[in-house]
């Protein structure tokens, strides 16, 4: 019974593995839900969506980054010396 659950497991970590700037967040879901989903009978279903719902949350929290420093005004030296 533990076979298929690691097996369907390290098929999802390698799938996104090969696409490490993509996986933000996926192998902390996949955990989570991967847990979630074992305590209900469906570790590989939990840990898919676990890693669905978590490279979403990093992705948006990125972006929600990157606005802020885009927001920030630069700051340049302009002080007049030689």
């Amino acid at each position: 019974m533990k076979f298929p659950m690691i097996l369907g497991a390290a098929m999802i970590f390698a799938a996104f593995a090969a696409q490490q700037a993509d996986a933000k967040g996926c192998v902390k879901g996949a955990v989570v839900g991967g847990v979630a989903g074992h305590m209900v009978h469906h570790g590989v279903l939990g840990a898919a969506g676990g890693c669905a719902v978590g490279h979403h949350e990093a992705s948006k929290h990125e972006r929600q980054r990157r606005e802020m420093q885009q927001q920030q005004p630069a700051h340049s030296d302009d002080r007049g010396g030689n």
